[in-house]
């Protein structure tokens, strides 16, 4: 991967209507759900619109910001939208380049086909519609450094740790670039997070075609950011990261609804259990 390979495009005036809806309806798969214009809502599987708010946000008014792993960009176009004087956004440049367990039984290619798209095609089409200034860059998490990308007021990170085969190396080089706050949303897991709340505990899969290894629970995710040497600040009780309209049906067995409804009890809602916390570099 070329670490200043980009993909971005210069910033455009938001288009028409028609052409929005065209363009979002011609992107074949959305990851996330994002009103792009009035009445335009790209069909994602996963609606953050609900929840955004009730994260641990610091004030990004007039910050140099950083996404990290933003896929369909939410939280990049969210950082400009609060205020921020430049968002940087930094992903992978394909999907053959994500850290695929060696027993998965499918991986870039197949992931590829899945999506009918490049990585960052919907980034690229939320950017023109949005008119947005955001620029994307492509480089992985463990290629973030002060002398490849400057450093940054605010840094925010969402649902990507359990995708990387070692988190502490991703968010040690997060460290690296981050001056002033860490905003960090990941996937817990619920169940260990309500029986072991202060314990510090983590699932390894690494075994899977979903490209998973590490989920702490949310004494764990705390941890690891901890670990890579920042302070926490303050963070969320365990929340639900609502589905899209377009995520895949889930299972009906017995067992699901009972898990289901048990999630509902413990975190109100549906969606994939999350942590959120706002972090500062230790010393700072």
């Amino acid at each position: 991967m070329a670490p200043n390979q980009s993909i971005s495009e210069a910033a455009t005036s938001p288009v028409d209507k028609r052409a929005a809806e065209r363009l979002v309806a011609e992107h074949p798969l959305w990851y996330h759900t994002m009103e792009l214009a009035p009445g335009v809502v790209t069909p994602g599987w996963f609606d953050l619109r609900g929840v955004v708010d009730s994260l641990p946000w610091p004030d990004v008014r007039g910050k140099r910001c950083l996404d990290v792993g933003p896929y369909d960009g939410f939280l990049s176009f969210e950082l400009e939208r609060r205020g921020a004087a430049e968002v940087l956004a930094v992903d992978i440049g394909s999907h053959e380049d994500w850290e695929w367990p060696p027993h998965a039984t499918s991986g870039g290619a197949d992931l590829g086909e899945l999506t009918g798209a490049e990585v960052g095609t919907g980034f690229a089409i939320a950017k023109s519609v949005l008119g947005s200034n955001v620029e994307r860059l492509v480089l992985s998490a463990y290629e973030l450094a002060p002398d490849a990308i400057g450093t940054f007021d605010v840094v925010v990170c969402g649902s990507l740790l359990l995708h990387l085969r070692d988190p502490l190396r991703a968010l040690e080089s997060i460290r690296s670039v981050c001056r002033e706050w860490f905003l960090s949303s990941e996937q817990i897991r619920l169940g260990l997070s309500l029986r072991h709340r202060r314990r510090a505990l983590a699932e390894l899969n690494g075994a899977d075609n979903l490209c998973q290894w590490w989920i702490p629970n949310a004494a764990g995710h705390r941890q690891m950011v901890f670990a890579a040497g920042f302070e926490i600040v303050r963070s969320t009780r365990p929340y639900a990261e609502p589905y899209g309209p377009a995520h895949p049906p889930r299972p009906r067995s017995l067992e699901a609804l009972r898990r289901r409804a048990l999630q509902r009890v413990a975190i109100g809602g549906e969606g994939v259990p999350h942590a959120a916390l706002l972090a500062r570099p230790a010393g700072s």
